[in-house]
This record gives structure tokens, sequence and C-alpha cells, in this order.
């Protein structure tokens, strides 16, 4: 049988993810001075104009404005005619303290939210994750390198990547397209800009035995895209939830994880269900794995969790990862060591697939392992 799965991903300088990284940056300096900061940090971006707003528990003091223009900065936004830059942005916070309410309301060991989480992984690649989304992040990484090492010097910030894989009996057989938008300088012709994006980009991230005479490479669909970013469209955070997790490859859960601290439920847990995930996947118990827990607020423990391996060891697995674990929001930031400042470098082109040795979900557990392994 074949199927179809697809996957998004943006670059740093989309207006989204560019919000999904101011509020990350501020949270991992409110961390980096009170590890136990409870936040909740949302920002707004449009024309000249960063707001960002929230709630916020912590004995730390951050330079909001000054933590918002170096992120625009590092990210690239560092020249007048983009219609945006770090230098001249202006930066709004309207900040609130936690409710009350909810601050009382939630023993020190029980969820800071009421959420579904989903974690997945997939045997089809060497970092279990879908092929698609091993696709589209490769090639908006590969845009923003060619940028930022002025390798193309014609590349503007702001772009996106849209990867479709087809798939027979459960495994992938070829790209069926593949859709890449690109800010440009104006002065870059089409065809110069075309020609370079599939030497240099798609000729460099995807594996040429994917491609096939009835694959769809399509650059720039309506011709020029020279304005772009904020100056174009408004960013805001958590509006790129199936880009940061699967694709299309596994459900959402229909949280935004940027500018959350690890008690709201919602980001941990879902880095614990890919923790699992994963480890499944790589002990060869299953090719494909989906992982889901439902928390409610103020509650230690899920009210609902669930293995699904495609294959008639779920309910056993389900069994043993209930037995090795207890899935509290405390053993959980323990577990993955999560309150360290490392939440921006996982937001920049989706949460999971990166490896990187402080994103701990992304480990192999070998200890883990064995146990689910054994009788």
């Amino acid at each position: 049988m074949r199927t179809i799965q697809s996957a998004e991903s943006v670059c740093q300088g989309h207006p989204d993810k560019i919000a999904d990284l101011i509020a990350d940056a501020i949270l991992d300096e409110l961390i980096q001075k009170d590890p136990y900061t409870k936040a909740s940090i949302e920002v707004l971006i449009t024309t000249g104009l960063v707001h960002v707003s929230g709630e916020l528990s912590t004995d730390a003091y951050v330079d909001i404005p000054n933590v918002t223009r170096n992120t625009l900065i590092e990210i690239g936004y560092t020249k007048p005619e983009y219609g945006f830059d770090g230098y001249s942005a202006g930066v709004i916070t309207t900040i609130d303290e936690q409710s009350p309410e909810i601050a009382l309301g939630i023993p020190s060991e029980g969820a800071g939210d009421t959420s579904i989480v989903v974690g997945y992984a997939t045997n089809e690649t060497d970092n279990f994750m879908p092929l698609a989304c091993n696709i589209a992040k490769g090639i908006t990484q590969r845009l923003d390198f060619l940028r930022k090492e002025d390798i193309i010097s014609f590349l503007r910030p702001d772009g996106k990547a849209i990867a479709v894989v087809e798939y027979e009996d459960g495994k992938p057989v070829r790209l069926d397209s593949l859709t890449i938008l690109v800010q440009h300088e104006p002065y870059v012709a089409e065809h110069e800009l075309k020609e370079a994006i599939m030497e240099e980009v798609v000729k460099k991230v995807v594996d040429a035995k994917y491609i096939d005479s009835k694959t769809n490479i399509v650059i720039n669909p309506i011709g020029r895209f020279v304005i772009g970013g904020p100056m174009a469209d408004t960013g805001l955070t958590g509006r790129k939830i199936i880009a940061d997790s699967y694709g299309t490859s596994a459900a959402s859960g229909g949280s935004a994880f940027s500018g959350k601290d690890p008690t709201k439920i919602d980001r941990s847990a879902s880095y614990m269900a890919r923790y699992i995930a994963k480890n499944i996947v790589a002990s060869g118990l299953a090719d494909r794995c989906n992982v889901e827990m439902v928390y409610v607020i103020g509650m230690e423990y899920p009210v609902s969790f669930n293995i699904y391996t495609y294959n008639e060891n779920s309910e056993k697995l389900t069994k043993k990862v209930k037995d090795f674990f207890s899935f509290s929001p405390a053993e959980i930031i323990e577990i993955l060591d999560l309150r360290k400042p490392i939440y921006k470098k996982a937001t920049k082109y989706g949460h999971f697939g990166t490896y990187d040795e402080e994103l701990l979900w992304e480990e192999i557990n070998k200890n883990f392992q064995e146990s689910l392994k054994g009788e």
C-alpha cells in the first residue's frame, strides 16, 4: 500500500520562528539565573515592533529588550532594508506575575497545565525521525548556513521548506515533492536563484536515491520573494507546532512549546514521550512507536498513558514503561535535566531529531532498553 507523509520546516528568520526564538532566549536567561523560574512567555512581532507578554514567577531579572534585540541580530536581522532589524526595532513588554489562583492550586510536584502530549519515533532514518522532517529541516538549516556564512550572498533571513514523501508498505521510497520558499535580495535573477538553490541546497541535502523523474521540486513558485519576515507577515509564538514536531507522521497534542518552563507539562512531557518512543524503536522492539499521555493541571501523574507500536508489543511495552517511570513532572525534569538554559537551541528547527549532549530526550539509554527487553 502506498501512502504519503509530509513535513514543514522554517528558517530562523521566519516571523513565527523569530517569536519562538525570542521567547526561548528570554526563558534561557531567566533559567540561567533562577532554575526554578516559572514562565509562560508569548511574543508577537510585526513591522518594526516586538511585543513580549506573559506571566512570570522568578527571582531573576532579565533585560528583555536587550535579549530580544540580540536574538534578532543573531538571526540575521541586521539591515534596515529588510524593513525590520535588531538595532531599531521597538520592544514592548507587558509581563505579569503568575496568577495566584494557579500558583496556590498547583502543588510543587503537580502538572503546571492540562494537556495532551505525543511522542513519536521511526527507524526509517538514523535519528529516528520521519524522512520528510529530516529533508525539510535539512533544507532550512542549509539555507541559514549559506546565508550566515555569506556563501550565497543574495539570501535574506525568511524561508520555508515542505517535503512530501511517498511510502510503500510503511517504508519511504521516493520524494514526491519539495517546495522551497526563500527570501532574497532584489538584484538576483530568478534563474540564478533557482540554480543556486538546486546545486547548493537540494543536491547537498536530499539523497539522490529519493529523487526520480516524477519528483516535483518547486522553488519560489510565485517568483520574487524580496519582502519577507515581520515586514510581510506578523509572527507569533506557537504557530509552528507541526513543524516543531513530526509533520503528518504523528498526531499533535495541540500545544506549543516555546516560552514555557519545564513545569509546563505540555513541553516537558512531550520531550519525555519522544525519549520513550525513540528508545523503544532504537532497541529494535518496533519499527515505529507512538506515545500518548494526558495530564490534568495540579495532578502528579498522567490520567492516561498509552504506547502504540503498530505490532503486538504495544500492551506489554506500555506496562513495562509504566513500571520503569512514574511520569511525574518532577521526575521528568530530573531525568531530562530540564532546569538548564537549553531551550533556544531546542526550538531552532523543531524540537526533535537534533542530537546535542544537552538535549537528553534524544539520548539512547541502554539501561532503559535492557529493561524493555527483559521478561
